[in-house]
């Protein structure tokens, strides 16, 4: 028999002593991995079962507002509650606040700016989604105040956009205005509202945020209807049920998004339908009752249906997004802010508006929106 060295002895035992920490490692890894996954397979399962629009309440936080009115350069007059004198706080005090499993989420302003360096973020539609630009617009300000930005044009005039930059990030922030999103063409004659035509997309191409939004201006009629006629197909007439015309308008939207987005890396979201608070029965008051006066959100001890009910074109928004093939995120801001008669510009708009109950003062309610907007942005939820 032969002996084996003493030198292959140590050998041998440290190849097995090294074969088993290897084993010991692999199975710690194993394990480790293991439970990462089960933590983001948590968190995943607990985003999906969270709906953070609807789950939740108006809370009172003293670190609200998240900036100073004042010190922001971008509000305009129609949205600028503090500038013309409004007399109450307490609608500038109030946080959002999901209930559980939904995590609070929260903003990050400077984050944002670098996240979004190069890149170009449009807001498309009419004034609701401009309150929500300006009101970004002071978040992000607040957030690097030092920051150089650039506004054109200098005017402020919006025709058919508007477009804030942040210098110092690369940021380019734009509004482009359109009350229908389909086209709104000048004929012989008259203005003709084209519910199959959306050739002004052209101008929304170089984004890779876009924010969109629509509804407000379909229902109306007389002299603040800014079209004459309606053009579906070739047939062309002077009025139509205004659902169906919303409905055909954003059937026309998807089908150009699902043209020219689909295979890009733009991110797509559309602004839920923003309430107006003219009928007072719509939140248990007289139908009288207005907006005006109105200085606490309904339902602050607690969640619970809003009186009016859901607002039904809200439906027809989300059938739609739903069978698109580009994903398309829904800002789902309806219930939250009909629970908001408190945060409407009222009086204090610089007359522009004379009894404002369908926009929003900046600072207020569009904040939420827009930390909303930046925790879907996130993957906050």
């Amino acid at each position: 028999m032969m002996r084996r060295r003493p030198g292959a002895l140590w050998a041998g035992a440290l190849v097995a002593v090294l074969a088993l920490l290897a084993a010991c490692t692999a199975a710690a890894a194993v394990t480790i991995t293991r439970r990462q996954h089960q933590r983001g397979a948590s968190a995943a399962a607990a985003r999906s079962s969270c709906d953070a629009f609807v789950a939740g309440r108006w809370v009172e936080d003293a670190s609200y507002p998240l900036y100073d009115s004042a010190r922001c350069p971008f509000i305009r007059d129609e949205f600028a509650c503090a500038r013309f004198g409004r007399p109450d706080t307490a609608y500038l005090r109030y946080r959002w606040q999901p209930e559980p499993p939904c995590a609070q989420p929260r903003f990050d302003g400077l984050a944002l700016l670098r996240m979004w360096g190069g890149r170009t973020v449009m807001f498309v539609g009419d004034s609701l989604a401009l309150n929500q630009y300006e009101s970004l617009l002071c978040m992000l300000h607040a957030a690097a105040p030092g920051a150089r930005t650039t506004a054109s044009p200098a005017s402020g005039k919006i025709d058919p956009s508007y477009t804030v930059r942040f210098e110092d990030y690369n940021v380019t922030l734009v509004y482009y205005l359109t009350h229908y999103l389909v086209d709104l063409v000048p004929e012989k004659a008259g203005r003709v509202l084209k519910l199959d035509a959306i050739d002004q997309g052209r101008n929304w191409l170089a984004a890779d945020v876009l924010v969109f939004d629509s509804w407000h201006w379909w229902p109306r009629t007389g002299p603040t209807q800014p079209w004459d006629l309606i053009q579906e197909g070739g047939t062309v007439v002077r009025d139509m049920d205004r659902t169906r015309a919303f409905t055909r308008a954003l059937h026309t939207w998807a089908a150009w998004v699902d043209a020219n987005l689909l295979h890009t890396d733009t991110k797509v979201f559309f602004q839920g339908i923003s309430p107006s608070h003219y009928r007072g029965q719509d939140w248990g008051a007289s139908p009288k009752k207005t907006c005006m006066g109105e200085t606490r959100p309904l339902n602050v001890s607690g969640t619970g249906p809003y009186p009016g009910g859901p607002i039904p074109q809200q439906a027809i928004l989300r059938s739609v997004l739903a069978g698109m093939a580009k994903p398309v995120y829904l800002l789902d801001f309806t219930y939250l802010s009909q629970l908001r008669k408190d945060a409407h510009p009222t009086k204090y708009d610089g007359g522009i508006f004379a009894g404002d109950c369908t926009h929003w003062c900046v600072a207020g309610l569009p904040d939420t929106w827009n930390v909303l907007f930046y925790a879907a942005l996130t993957g906050q939820i």
